[in-house]
C-alpha cells in the first residue's frame, strides 16, 4: 500500500515538472527553446556584464522571462537598448520579456540583453556564467552561457547567421 501511494504521489510530481534538456546546442524546456548562449569577457574591475541568447516560444500562447539569477552577480535585470529621440538609452524591462506564440526573441549587444549588475568576479574568456531563466509558464531552466571575447557578437558557429 505504501509503495503504491508513493509511486502515485512521484508520478503526480513528475507529471507536474517540466523536464528541461539540451539537444544540439539547444535548451529546450516545453514549448521554449533557448540557443546560441554568450557572454562577453569583461575588463578587469568591471562593474557589469552582458549575457545573450536566443529564445523561440513553439507553443499556442504567449510566455515571458520573468527572472534570471545568477551566482556571478547580485542583480541580473533583463534590458533593452532603445532609441530615444537621437539618443540610445538603456532601460530595465521590469515586467519581464514576452515571448509570443510562434516567435523568436534574440537577446544580442545592442538590443535586448541580460545585464549582470555588480558582478562578483570578472567574466573570463573560456569560462562560463551560470544562469536560472524563470518563465511565467514553461518554469525554471538552468543555462550555462560560454565567456566570449569583449567584442563577440554571437557564438562563433553562429556568427553571421
Amino acid at each position: 500500500m505504501i509503495r503504491i501511494l508513493f509511486s502515485a504521489a512521484l508520478a503526480a510530481i513528475l507529471a507536474l515538472s517540466v523536464p528541461a534538456f539540451a539537444h544540439d546546442g539547444t535548451t529546450h524546456l516545453g514549448p521554449i527553446n533557448i540557443s546560441q548562449p554568450f557572454s562577453r569577457a569583461t575588463l578587469p574591475n568591471a562593474p557589469v556584464g552582458g549575457g545573450f541568447f536566443t529564445i523561440e516560444n513553439t507553443g499556442a500562447e504567449a510566455d515571458r522571462l520573468v527572472s534570471v539569477t545568477s551566482p556571478a552577480s547580485p542583480d541580473v535585470q533583463i534590458h533593452e537598448m532603445a532609441m530615444q529621440g537621437d539618443v540610445m538609452k538603456m532601460r530595465k524591462l521590469s515586467d519581464g520579456l514576452e515571448i509570443g506564440p510562434g516567435e523568436t526573441v534574440t537577446l544580442s549587444p545592442g538590443g535586448l540583453h541580460l545585464m549582470f549588475m555588480g558582478i562578483t568576479q570578472r567574466f573570463v574568456e573560456g569560462e562560463t556564467i551560470p544562469v536560472t531563466l524563470t518563465f511565467e509558464k514553461a518554469g525554471t531552466v538552468e543555462l550555462e552561457l560560454p565567456v566570449l571575447s569583449p567584442a563577440a557578437a554571437a557564438p562563433a558557429d553562429h556568427a553571421g547567421h
